[in-house]
């Protein structure tokens, strides 16, 4: 079976990003206190690569009790992106990343879907020097699974030959709903059916050997 398309979720795939974007829910959060402040980072943790715009809805609603005004989802917004973006800019890449985007450059298209904004993200992957290796980048909205479907329609081959390459659930469950190859970054997939690496160091190993398959 031919590889014919790569795709990569960003943080935690890319870059070594999680972490900060975790510290920065953690910071939007304080305000209404320290309970509200660990569920909404457990409730990150858990849903990974789901817009930070649906986590703050759910911090509202859950938490709170309420639901949340747009004002105050413009706010929170706000100090997010403040409080992440110039961690992000200077996040190191995650072992075997560089390696893997050279590699493949120029052999089979490459996408970013991911559930950070848009505009947000093909600007920080602009200012890191990454976006010339993609065809495309795409951020939220829509979802994981409508982005990753993006994907797949504008390489136009079949899903069974494009590989999502994911650190979250969000991302394996939209492989599997596009009907893509998946590769998990890190342990939590070790007790899936999936391929997976501590980091993606062993990731070029695998894909000559999809390609070769």
């Amino acid at each position: 079976m031919p590889l014919s398309c790569i795709v990569f979720d960003c943080d935690g795939v890319i870059l070594e990003s999680v972490n900060v974007k975790t510290e920065a829910f953690a910071r939007v959060a304080e305000p209404f206190g320290a309970d509200a402040r660990d569920r909404l980072v457990a409730y990150h943790m858990e849903h990974g690569g789901v817009s930070r715009y649906k986590k703050f809805e759910w911090l509202f609603s859950e938490v709170l009790g309420r639901e949340i005004t747009s004002d105050e989802m413009d706010d929170l917004g706000r100090k997010y992106a403040d409080y992440a973006f110039e961690g992000v800019l200077n996040a190191p890449m995650v072992p075997g990343a560089h390696d893997v985007i050279t590699a493949w450059h120029g052999r089979v298209p490459m996408y970013v879907c991911s559930g950070a904004p848009h505009e947000e993200l093909v600007h920080i992957l602009t200012e890191r020097g990454l976006a010339k290796y993609f065809e495309a980048i795409y951020g939220s909205p829509p979802g994981k699974t409508d982005v990753l479907r993006r994907a797949v329609e504008k390489a136009a081959v079949p899903p069974a030959e494009v590989v999502m390459i994911g650190d979250a659930k969000t991302d394996m469950t939209a492989a599997e709903a596009v009907g893509t190859l998946f590769y998990g970054r890190g342990e939590a997939f070790a007790a899936t059916p999936h391929p997976w690496g501590h980091d993606l160091t062993g990731l070029n190993a695998w894909l000559e050997g999809v390609a070769k398959a």
